[in-house]
């Protein structure tokens, strides 16, 4: 018998070759060993070779040519041997699942997760702006490799839970009559309500100018440190980055498992769907990486200044309700209109620097209706409109949703 890499037994030849290889090892040694002796009844030779010279001495062994096994079965065994070793190296015999490979059979592009679980991801997050359902399958690979593994006895089941923890999280969402942060779909939808959580308290922060950055990476950063560290950071704290940074990293790979299971998703592409904020688009500063003009720091600039007088009309860019409404250090008098989803995504748009404002928090406003007057508020050079749209928390380029302006 021999073994292939995985430890699956293989069979060398059928019947009995290993037998027969041990009736023929004699057979097959080149040690010389003595002839069994003549038995003392045996008659004694008589005859003038009797009397020779040789009389006394031993009779010589008779050698022995090669055996069957030696010319027929050994060189078979060998060939054998060597073809099953072979494709065990090559992996043709391995029998251990691959890795792409789920337990329940079904393809996967990464790792230990399949495409089966897409749909709860999209539906941990379908709410939530700043975190998709590739951002929160980052998260659980980082946190435990998609594996419910854990030597810890304090954090169970793939998204690492503690036992506080899943009594505010966990639910029984998939319906099986338990609520287990050992149940992937159970922990998958909890994380998401976590994460979710968090996202929300980082865009109200962002909203306030009290943080600055991407909201994705601020709520990260706030489950690895806490929401008051990143809040006295103003940003994502020292502490945070590397982890971050490791969630970031495994995010290209669940955005093309997303990809191959494109359930619910649409194609749409942004176009004139908004109203011009102001009556001329004059673009000072685009959107897009630049040195700021009071701090010197090159960062994003998150989105379009429209030169405008001093005083000039600001109108909501479509129909939404006002989801801030106040002054904030960096952007001075500013305000955010929620509009709701477009073809699944939560659209936002913003209103910084402005002189004086014309709505309050939880209002609604129709497309074109006043929402402030151009200032230069916060961190501004002049008078100008600072005019923001955000994808599901995401920064994009305003041009792009204002069609032709």
């Amino acid at each position: 018998m021999t073994e292939d890499r995985e430890g699956t037994a293989y069979p060398l030849v059928a019947g009995t070759a290993g037998n027969e290889a041990a009736q023929n090892e004699s057979a097959d040694d080149d040690t010389a060993r003595p002839e069994p002796r003549t038995p003392a009844t045996e008659p004694a030779a008589t005859g003038p070779a009797a009397t020779g010279p040789t009389a006394t001495e031993p009779r010589r062994r008779r050698r022995r040519g090669p055996g069957p096994f030696t010319l027929i079965v050994l060189p078979g065994v060998v060939t054998l041997t060597g073809v099953f070793g072979f494709l065990s190296l090559t992996g043709v015999l391995d029998t251990a699942l691959p890795q792409d490979q789920a337990p329940g059979g079904s393809e996967s592009a990464v790792g230990n997760v399949d495409g089966s679980y897409v749909p709860w991801l999209r539906k941990a997050t379908a709410d939530c702006t700043g975190v998709t359902p590739a951002l929160l399958a980052a998260h659980i690979d980082r946190l435990s490799g998609w594996q419910d593994d854990t030597a810890s006895l304090s954090e169970q089941g793939i998204a690492r839970f503690t036992d506080a923890g899943w009594k505010t999280w966990g639910r029984d969402d998939d319906g099986n009559g338990t609520s287990s942060p050992h149940d992937a779909v159970d922990a998958i939808m909890a994380l998401g309500r976590q994460d979710c959580s968090l996202a929300e308290k980082m865009t109200a922060l962002r909203t306030e100018g009290t943080v600055n950055g991407d909201v994705a990476d601020l709520t990260l950063a706030a489950y690895a440190t806490g929401t008051d560290q990143v809040k006295k950071a103003g940003k994502v704290p020292a502490p945070a980055r590397t982890f971050v940074a490791e969630v970031k990293k495994r995010l290209p790979r669940y955005d093309a498992l997303v990809r191959q299971n494109p359930e619910q998703e649409t194609g749409r592409v942004a176009g004139a769907l908004l109203t011009p904020p102001v009556t001329t688009l004059t673009v000072t500063s685009p959107f897009g990486s630049r040195a700021h003009p009071l701090t010197g720091v090159t960062k994003l600039h998150t989105g379009v200044d429209f030169g405008a007088p001093q005083g000039a009309q600001v109108s909501a860019s479509w129909e939404g309700r006002v989801e801030f409404a106040g002054l904030t250090s960096a952007y001075g008098y500013r305000v955010v209109v929620d509009h709701g989803t477009v073809d699944g995504k939560r659209l936002e748009t913003t209103y910084s620097h402005l002189s004086a404002l014309q709505v309050t928090t939880g209002q609604s406003v129709t497309t074109g209706q006043a929402v402030g007057l151009v200032g230069s508020t916060g961190l501004s050079t002049g008078p100008h409109l600072h005019f923001e749209v955000l994808l599901d928390g995401q920064y994009t380029d305003p041009t792009a949703w204002l069609g032709g302006g």
